[in-house]
């Protein structure tokens, strides 16, 4: 399984499009222990894969090739932000991140307080109701219904009824848009 190691760490690398150099600043791994890990030269410790797995952003089992332990569950992190749970469905950073929102009930729905940001969204409404302002337009959402928009315009999420609402929303960076390809309604 150590073989397989200094390979995978090359591909990790070229695919992510980080040189060596650039890959030993982030790490405080010398270039030449590197290139000799990539090789093969150099055995992999946990010293040097600790590092490269935070840098990467990858499992320490994805680095070395664990086999799975058997056990299908994912454990997730979510995140609290704006009175709102965030629980990310990607695991890895740059292009588009995936995550269920869940906007909790409240005895009374907030004012909207619309932001921008660099970045495109789409979101789908799994339950409740969603309120979307978007610019000057004020939309619910029932479940079932998704949206699509650039968040340089103006925009704001809440419940529209103050229930509970559950969303999944695709998230990329400016330029990059989720394109769902169906069959046209006859």
């Amino acid at each position: 399984m150590l073989d397989a190691v200094g390979p995978r760490l090359r591909a990790l690398r070229r695919d992510r499009g980080i040189t060596l150099a650039d890959l030993a600043a982030t790490t405080g791994v010398s270039e030449s222990t590197l290139s000799r890990l990539e090789s093969g030269q150099r055995r992999a410790t946990l010293e040097l894969l600790l590092p490269l797995a935070r840098t990467y952003n990858v499992p320490l089992d994805d680095l070395v090739g664990a086999p799975r332990t058997g056990d299908p569950r994912i454990h997730l992190k979510p995140i609290r932000r704006f009175g709102m749970t965030f629980i990310p469905l990607s695991r890895r950073p740059g292009g588009i991140q995936a995550f269920k929102m869940i906007i909790p009930n409240r005895p009374e729905p907030l004012e909207p307080t619309p932001q921008t940001h660099d970045g495109f969204e789409w979101l789908y409404v799994l339950n409740g109701r969603l309120r979307l302002v978007l610019g000057e337009r004020d939309l619910v959402l029932p479940p079932g219904e998704a949206a699509e928009f650039d968040t340089s315009l103006p925009h704001w999420l809440g419940s529209a009824d103050g229930e509970a609402v559950e969303l999944l929303i695709l998230f990329g960076v400016q330029g990059m848009r989720a394109h769902v390809r169906a069959e046209p309604h006859r």
